[in-house]
């Protein structure tokens, strides 16, 4: 089970982000909460708000275990560039471009738990084994049912 997050529009530039994402790449989601706790870093304050995002996603909407999850994709892109002028002598204007970044977040299953692909596959196999049982049985007792009524009647007479 795949769980994604999105962060979009960041106001840092991607490449400062990706030295914090680069650090948690395929690491639990227990340890990466701890790396990023740790670093001394701004990117690193919002990748873990986006991480605990999607670990509390993946409990509430698909009821997975956190200790059995971990980060199995996480992209930096580059956002939208705020335009900005510096004036300089002479009249002259430098530009100057504010990054945004935009973060894409995928938790995924150590052991994905197939518990509910077993009990429906176990539930048809039993149906199946209980129909012609349950048949057999009710045909049973009608025959002891009916020889009883008949060896009653015949007894009357």
């Amino acid at each position: 089970m795949q769980v994604k997050a999105k962060l979009s529009n960041l106001r840092t530039a991607p490449r400062k982000v990706r030295q914090v994402a680069n650090l948690v790449r395929g690491k639990d989601v227990i340890q990466a909460q701890s790396m990023l706790l740790f670093t001394v870093n701004k990117s690193a304050r919002n990748l873990l708000k986006l991480l605990n995002s999607a670990v509390a996603s993946a409990k509430h909407d698909f009821q997975l275990n956190e200790s059995n999850l971990f980060i199995s994709k996480i992209t930096v892109d580059e956002g939208p560039k705020l335009k900005r002028w510096h004036p300089m002598s002479r009249g002259r204007a430098y530009p100057i471009l504010k990054r945004t970044s935009h973060i894409v977040l995928v938790l995924e299953e150590k052991n994905p738990s197939t518990k509910e692909v077993k009990s429906e596959e176990k539930s048809k196999t039993e149906k199946v084994k209980k129909e012609p049982v349950a048949i057999e049985a009710v045909k049973k007792t009608s025959d002891k049912k009916s020889k009883k009524i008949k060896s009653k009647i015949k007894s009357k007479k």
